[in-house]
């Protein structure tokens, strides 16, 4: 076994390869693809008459186009050297893709909470998004370019502490830390501040099935449950797909764990509707079910949602050796992710393969999640926030990766992260050309754009 001297001798031999200085610099690539044909190219595989929505999404601001594009990031992360010091990313850890949830024991966790395209790859490129949204997320909010960069300063200082600090701690110790709720107030030091919070986790506590059903759900003609139509968010299905939704639902149900399984049989599934979830994710088929336990005052929502590939594969090497099993399950990829990123998951989690081999994958739609509302944030607000999220980084990187190397890299200076934060104005400056270009492109008709859906 490696010792951790020798881990970290690793790391610190990794600036050899690329400086913790040279992630400051960053310059678009001259063969830098075209943004929108990279988003031209996913919506091809999607659901065409959602893809206005998609782009009208994507036309609110620089931030929401930031959320939208991670294919075109992974391509610029790509263009650049890296580390080599691998972990399971997240592969798109913006600011918006954390927040609370429950734990299986109903506590409340801060955690990453979207894993549409984790993979293994280099630990800075999760570092790069995060710092890059909170500098998108900054100027948003109407704050000077000090304020952006010391806001994606302090996100990637908190990662780079975190690590530090969880090298030094055991296997399991690493893998039991979580991030409770609780522990964000002593992080709170404002009243005003503090009651934000305990809204945003009131609110989170209330998102259960239970609400859902109250807000998505009314009864037909014969005195029966069903999901309300809000076309084209949220449309039922007709009779025929339901077969198909029912097929898919059964395997899903077959990748749970035995207890899992046999506390899904205890519901039964009453009906199925398309929705519309995300801005990157829009055009994906996705799917809410509705489920019935012991009577119809006790609901489970469940959420199926087609996992292609992460945008990270075309730019990373296999996530298993070509001499072992076939291509990955993208449903199972997600699941995976997940399950290693997070303190803990949802206890419905599974995977299934749907119609014309899609791959999906299923849990709770509602489990008391909550986000930050960041665009109401002020310049404190948004420092205590980032250094939030990249903490909750280091958390599930150190589950997934070598923490004691990547620490051996970072040092004890903040080399690193001024190096981000340059790159995070640098970046913000690319995400406000590439969003003109697509508001240039819906004014030029060369795009078809839904606002405000």
């Amino acid at each position: 076994m490696t010792s951790p001297t020798e881990r970290r001798r690793r790391g610190r031999a990794a600036r050899e390869l690329i400086p913790r200085s040279a992630h400051g610099r960053w310059i678009p690539a001259a063969d830098r693809p075209d943004p929108l044909a990279v988003l031209a190219r996913q919506a091809e595989d999607r659901l065409p008459d959602l893809g206005p929505i998609r782009y009208g999404r994507m036309a609110d601001s620089p931030f929401a186009y930031l959320r939208g594009s991670a294919a075109v990031m992974a391509a610029d992360l790509a263009a650049v050297p890296e580390t080599g010091l691998t972990v399971q990313l997240c592969g798109d850890a913006h600011l918006l893709n954390f927040g609370v949830y429950a734990s299986p024991e109903r506590t409340l966790l801060f955690d990453v909470n979207d894993f549409d395209e984790t993979y293994p790859g280099p630990f800075e490129w999760d570092v790069k998004r995060l710092a890059a949204s909170v500098a998108v997320a900054a100027r948003d909010n109407g704050q000077g370019d000090d304020n952006a960069r010391r806001a994606a300063l302090t996100a990637v200082r908190g990662y780079a502490l975190a690590v530090r600090g969880l090298a030094g701690l055991g296997e399991l110790d690493v893998w039991y830390t979580r991030i409770s709720a609780a522990e964000v107030f002593p992080l709170v030091r404002k009243p005003g501040r503090r009651k934000r919070v305990e809204a945003t986790l009131d609110k989170a506590r209330r998102r259960t099935s239970l609400q859902a059903f109250g807000k998505l759900t009314g009864t037909d003609e014969e005195g029966r449950r069903r999901i309300v139509s809000d076309p084209p968010l949220l449309e039922p299905l007709p009779r025929d797909e339901l077969r198909r939704v029912g097929k898919i639902f059964g395997d899903y149900r077959a990748t749970l764990p035995e207890d899992r399984r046999v506390l899904l049989d205890r519901f039964q599934l009453v009906d199925v509707a398309r929705k519309v979830v995300g801005v990157g994710s829009v055009g994906t088929r996705c799917f809410i079910l509705l489920l019935e336990g012991r009577d119809p005052r006790d609901p489970l929502f469940l959420q199926i949602k087609e996992a292609g590939r992460s945008v990270l594969e075309q730019h990373l090497p296999p996530a298993r050796p070509a001499a072992e099993a076939p291509v990955v399950h993208g449903g199972q990829r997600v699941v995976t992710g997940q399950r290693l990123l997070q303190a803990a998951s949802d206890i419905f989690l599974g995977w299934t393969t749907g119609p014309a081999g899609r791959h999906f994958y299923g849990r709770q739609l509602r489990d008391m999640k909550g986000s930050a509302d960041v665009a109401r944030m002020t310049p404190g607000d948004l420092r205590v926030y980032a250094d939030l999220c990249g903490r909750a980084l280091a958390r599930a990187h150190a589950r997934s990766g070598d923490r004691i190397a990547i620490a051996g890299y970072l040092g004890g200076s903040d080399a690193f992260a001024e190096a981000v934060a340059d790159f995070a104005l640098q970046y913000a400056d690319r995400t406000a050309a590439d969003h003109t270009a697509l508001l240039a492109a819906i004014d030029a008709g060369d795009l078809t754009a839904r606002r405000g859906v």
